[in-house]
């Protein structure tokens, strides 16, 4: 199964929120799907979800258009928290089951084996505004994988969540991907998308300005970093040609270069300023991407 936009825009009046966006995401595809605050991400959501209607464009789950036959093969986490605050946990699980097409007894015997894998099974009789942030978070996390969707869609997913909870929710996505399932997720936390995701898009005021997997984002980038280790004074490195940023640490610096040519360069420079305890070409860090590409498209 195959989720499927095509040159999907989304305007409201005169704003465009989403403009001509493309993208493709297969069975037991991780997705990262990236930008800043009010890029457009929650709107393409819901209207993958037909929440809002495209302008223009088409979207596509399995090649059909996604309406409430296919509502209980997906899976949504909203960024905002949806629970109901004075219901009990148990019963608003049950009841967000039911809607997805479970029957009463599978979603209960579904939510205990959930609710002991987050390790909170001694929260079930209580009010959802009883829980902490976190704890909260995980109910709705729980709500999102319940009824085994195919399609799993999730923003922000480990927002509020301590380390600990985050490796909880990180085994449990895996799990679902490695099951066929198509998952795509946005997070600030770029460290979290370049573990999980295979593939991913930033998109910038609507428009996609980067797309491709992981592999070929960071080929198509064109930079490296070289990482300096030393004691000595590293200051004339910075003005070399090639050098793009620099950034210092007191064990020495983090040097973002055009070409391998110029790493060399910085280590021939290196060596003349006396003995380095460590030299390293890294690839550049998704951070490193979308800072530059979410910064240009800002200019």
């Amino acid at each position: 199964m195959v989720l499927q936009l095509e040159h999907v825009t989304k305007r409201f009046g005169d704003f465009t929120a989403v403009n001509d966006l493309t993208l493709s995401v297969g069975d037991g595809t991780m997705y990262g799907f990236l930008g800043a605050n009010g890029a457009g991400k929650t709107t393409t959501f819901r209207m993958i979800l037909g929440l809002l209607n495209a302008n223009e464009g088409r979207i596509t789950w399995n090649n059909n258009p996604i309406n409430y036959k296919t509502s209980p093969e997906i899976g949504y986490l909203p960024e905002e928290r949806g629970l109901y605050p004075k219901m009990k946990v148990e019963e608003q699980l049950i009841f967000l089951g039911q809607l997805r097409g479970m029957n009463k007894s599978d979603a209960k015997a579904d939510l205990i084996k959930w609710l002991e894998r987050m390790e909170i099974p001694h929260y079930a009789n209580k009010k959802v505004e009883e829980l902490s942030k976190g704890n909260q978070q995980k109910i709705q996390v729980i709500a999102s994988l319940l009824h085994n969707p195919k399609l799993l869609i999730l923003d922000e997913p480990f927002s509020g969540l301590d380390p600990v909870n985050v490796e909880l929710l990180k085994e449990a996505i895996i799990e679902f991907r490695n099951n066929g399932a198509t998952i795509i997720f946005s997070s600030h936390r770029m460290d979290h998308v370049e573990e999980l995701c295979e593939e991913l898009s930033i998109i910038h005021h609507g428009k996609q300005i980067v797309s491709g997997t992981l592999r070929e984002v960071k080929q198509s980038f064109g930079k490296q970093n070289v990482r300096i280790n030393s004691d000595n004074d590293l200051s004339k490195l910075d003005s070399i040609s090639g050098v793009t940023s620099v950034n210092k640490s007191i064990e020495g610096a983090l040097y973002q270069v055009e070409s391998e040519h110029v790493a060399n360069k910085l280590l021939t420079a290196a060596l003349e300023s006396g003995p380095i305890r460590h030299f390293a070409i890294e690839e550049p860090s998704l951070q490193d991407i979308f800072i530059e590409k979410v910064g240009k498209a800002h200019a």
